[in-house]
């Protein structure tokens, strides 16, 4: 809260305080982390699937296969 006080002390007025823009890089590697967590889970949701549902396909197959001399 002191950090809020000594900045609004510093300030000549409102509009430079709006420009201020030494905060704004941690904001923007925020937007950009949460951009790239919400790809990954998207990525991660799609492909498992198609995965999962090309491994039951693949079982499937191989359920009718018979392994050994009886063949």
């Amino acid at each position: 809260m002191n950090y809020f006080r000594k900045l609004f002390r510093r300030a000549k007025s409102p509009k430079s305080l709006l420009r201020d823009q030494r905060g704004l890089s941690t904001v923007e590697y925020v937007i950009l982390l949460v951009l790239i967590a919400a790809s990954a889970i998207t990525l991660w949701v799609t492909f498992g699937t198609s995965i999962r549902t090309k491994i039951a396909a693949a079982n499937t197959e191989m359920e009718g296969v018979k392994i050994g001399k009886d063949h």
